[in-house]
């Protein structure tokens, strides 16, 4: 062979092993990310958020080594709807989901809508679903089908089963009765029936045990994880674990495992060496339950709750940790959204966004300690099936009259039973500056007239392209969920 020939070779050999170095290279630094998403968790639920009464060690120190929210929003103030916006960074009801979906429902988040894991898998993630879906029970619309590599876990709410508040069987002619037992599917398959009390004691660890299994598997891959945990959606139940050591009851009980879960996942990271690769991500699907009295959580204050879009029922615990990004005990104010996580982890993994249109917006900025950076300046509440019942901007919440779901007033329940609620309170117009009052008690519309025009200016854009039911305009811009007949 001839030197010219002979060093090209080796020019070419190590041009190759350098390529495929940096590949490697590049692979290894894209990041994990873990999102864990809790159920009906309230504001005021950790004790890095003023919980009394249990400790929430994992999360406390999660938040000490990270950033912790204060400003965080749901996209919406219940189940289904709250699931679609934070996978798909749209507000829910440009993606036609609503409220939460029955057992027997024929809709489902649409398979055309690129959410997480499809972006993430455009970068070469492993994903995996685990725990409740909650997005359409049907077989076209379950995990697999929607980009994700593995699932289990419950098809909907863990309280969509014959089984009464006490955990005896529904009686017959009760709307209780009519719902099938609850299956835990893998895959596409169910694989086990959940009947009891006893059974649902045991999905906290259940799921836990599926995600570490994960984190073990796919330690060579960059991989993402969506935990969307049962609890603290009622009915409660807890492990003997945790059964009677928090000085609240069950309700502390169910909060103490689920710290351990998130501390049993950050064990798997360090284990394996992952964890200073990973972003972790825990937050809430909308806030407490209030009528369910001592087995719902608190608002620490917030109007309202679950199902109404004050304070209390959307803004919710949002904790971020990634080492070497994200600076040590870091306190965020700014608002921000679940409905901007999606355009968050596109931006850190460098992966295409949706063609279609979202509304989330990117806040890296803000895990990276950017105090100037105000990613988000405005966000809407809708509510049902397409009602728009506030709007904010800065630290300024206009809330329309609406009829909506109250709490106050009413006598809460108590041991897993629920207390009464009006479901169609006529709330009246009012401004709130969230800055002096975010429990929105006061109402200063009469003074600042200016803010409300200019609100309302926002609100006429965003009917255009969402619609208002309330003010019966369709919106141009909304799509279909997928449909079975």
């Amino acid at each position: 062979m001839n030197r010219y020939l002979k060093n090209s070779l080796f020019a070419g050999l190590a041009a190759t092993s350098f390529s495929i170095q940096s590949a490697a290279a590049e692979k290894q630094q894209q990041p994990n990310i873990i999102l864990i998403f809790m159920d009906d968790l309230g504001y005021g639920d950790l004790s890095c958020y003023g919980a009394t009464q249990y400790k929430t060690p994992n999360l406390d120190k999660m938040a000490a080594q990270g950033v912790r929210f204060t400003d965080f929003v749901s996209a919406q103030a219940v189940c289904s709807a709250s699931r679609a916006g934070i996978l798909t960074g749209c507000y829910p009801n440009r993606v036609g989901i609503s409220g939460a979906l029955m057992p027997d429902a024929k809709i489902g988040l649409n398979p055309s809508e690129e959410i997480i894991p499809e972006i993430l898998k455009k970068s070469n993630y492993k994903t995996a679903a685990i725990g409740k879906w909650h997005l359409g029970h049907l077989p076209e619309f379950l995990p697999l089908q929607q980009g994700f590599d593995e699932y289990l876990g419950l098809p909907y709410s863990n309280d969509m089963w014959p089984v009464n508040f006490d955990g005896k069987p529904a009686a017959e002619n009760t709307n209780k009765a009519r719902y099938p037992v609850l299956p835990l599917i893998e895959g596409n398959n169910k694989i086990r029936e959940i009947k009891t009390l006893e059974d649902q004691s045991e999905l906290t660890t259940i799921y836990t045990d599926r995600a570490v299994r994960f984190i073990n598997e796919n330690q060579k891959n960059p991989f993402f994880i969506y935990l969307a945990h049962s609890m603290t959606h009622i009915p409660l139940a807890v492990s003997s674990k945790f059964k009677g050591k928090s000085a609240q009851g069950l309700y502390g009980d169910v909060i103490m495992e689920i710290d351990w879960s998130v501390g049993e996942i950050i064990k798997a990271l360090e284990k394996n060496g992952l964890e200073k690769n990973t972003l972790v991500i825990f937050t809430s699907d909308n806030g407490p339950w209030l009528n369910f009295g001592n087995h719902a959580g608190s608002t620490a204050g917030l109007r309202e709750g679950k199902g109404a879009s004050f304070e209390g029922g959307q803004r919710v615990p949002c904790i971020m940790k990634w080492p070497g990004k994200i600076q040590e005990g870091t306190i965020c104010n700014k608002l921000s959204s679940t409905i901007d996580i999606l355009p968050t982890l596109a931006e850190i993994t460098k992966s295409p966004l949706p063609e279609k249109k979202i509304d989330g917006v990117n806040i890296l900025p803000l895990l990276l300690g950017d105090e100037n950076a105000i990613p988000r300046e405005s966000f809407l509440y809708y509510y049902r099936k397409n009602s728009l019942e506030a709007v904010r901007k800065g630290d300024w919440k206009l809330v329309f009259a609406h009829p909506g779901r109250t709490y106050i007033g009413f006598k809460p329940g108590a041991d897993g039973f629920p207390g009464a609620t009006n479901e169609n309170f006529a709330h009246e117009e009012g401004l709130y500056d969230l800055r002096r009052d975010v429990g929105e008690r006061f109402d200063v519309k009469e003074f600042y007239p200016e803010v409300v025009a200019e609100l309302k200016k926002l609100v006429d854009e965003a009917r255009q392209d969402l619609g208002d039911d309330i003010q019966k305009i369709e919106g141009k811009n909304r799509r279909q969920p997928g449909r079975v007949e």
